[in-house]
């Protein structure tokens, strides 16, 4: 028999990189969010879950014990062999709700069948005041701004590229924060594990260094911008990129020229109310023709207007316009820390 130790989560999060990490939580509880790398290794099915806890709310604690065990037992050996493999021979990590009694069940069968077990004291919740904290933390953040098809994200990558710290909200969200910005990408995350997500990565950064984000709206799709984490990028530094307009609708075109003529329909009417009518119009018998040059130039009028609208707004704050005749974001880039420096 191998032992079973609890820890709590600063002795946790660096072991996550050693070993594998077993979610015993109800399926449904895990789609909703889980700790970022773990694998789903339910005690109780969805409907299970649900059973034991009426019995022990409508019944006695013994009442639910007895139930899941009935449950438990068929699946014991079922439950060693899945997490011999995912162990390979190591310790596992594991955690239920607040590490109480399901994570305490699986740990004693896995430990009776040689497998070492670290529990996380506090379990998931103990995660979610985790993320909390550490998104609350105060950061050096460095917004970047620009119009649609500015290459935003593009600039990113080559400030990382540069040694900068990055933080790519519309990559954890799935989504590039446009009508058009769910094509081609993967489904949305809850907003429960964006925060994970989120949180996960922050603990990567140095709080104390600059942190580039993108500017984004509150909303990220169906994503919603904790709102400390969200206050702190308003308050922020802004650097806008000025790009062409000729430059940003060949950028649009290159990236969602290959969707289909459907999707793009589909987009187009998702803001049929805010570019009118006419404008929609025009757009649906572009794609029809195949003139995603005229398409994209609808779309950016709209889009336009909206981050002008935007940006005086936040005129108030500390805003910085960045030009660059070769208009490539490695370029704007340079031209980016060398404006921060002279700034510090």
């Amino acid at each position: 028999m191998k032992s079973v130790l609890r820890i709590d989560l600063p002795q946790f999060l660096p072991l996550r990189q050693q070993y594998a990490c077993l979610d015993v939580r109800a399926p449904g509880e895990y789609a909703a969010g889980h700790i970022p790398g773990a694998v789903s290794f339910p005690l109780f099915t969805d409907a299970e879950r649900a059973e034991v806890g009426t019995a022990y709310k409508q019944q006695s604690p013994q009442a639910a014990l007895e139930l899941g065990l009935l449950y438990v037992g068929p699946k014991m050996a079922d439950f060693v062999r899945k997490a011999l493999v995912l162990s390979q021979g190591a310790p596992v990590l594991m955690y239920c709700w607040r590490g109480g009694q399901r994570s305490a069940a699986m740990a004693w069968l896995l430990a009776q069948a040689g497998i070492e077990v670290k529990v996380l004291e506090g379990g998931y919740k103990a995660w979610r005041q985790g993320m909390h904290a550490t998104l609350a933390q105060p950061r050096q953040l460095l917004v970047l701004g620009g119009k649609t098809g500015s290459g935003k994200t593009d600039t990113l990558k080559a400030l990382r590229k540069m040694g900068q710290q990055v933080l790519d909200l519309e990559a954890l969200a799935n989504h590039k924060g446009s009508a058009f910005g769910a094509i081609d990408q993967p489904v949305q995350p809850t907003n429960e594990q964006f925060i994970n997500l989120l949180g996960d990565v922050l603990l990567t950064m140095d709080a104390e260094q600059p942190l580039w984000v993108e500017d984004e709206s509150r909303m990220i799709g169906n994503i919603n911008i904790p709102n400390g984490f969200f206050a702190q990028m308003q308050a922020a530094p802004r650097f806008v990129i000025e790009v062409s307009l000729r430059r940003r609708i060949s950028r649009l075109v290159q990236e969602y020229g290959r969707a289909q003529s459907q999707v793009l329909r589909e987009s187009f009417l998702r803001i049929g109310k805010r570019i009118g009518g006419q404008h929609v119009k025009a757009a649906l018998e572009a794609l029809d023709a195949g003139d995603l040059l005229s398409a994209a130039s609808i779309a950016l009028r709209y889009y336009d207007r909206a981050y002008e609208i935007d940006l005086n707004a936040k005129r108030a704050i500390d805003v910085q316009i960045i030009k660059s005749l070769q208009e490539e974001p490695e370029h704007f880039a340079e031209i980016l820390l060398a404006t921060v420096k002279t700034t510090q």
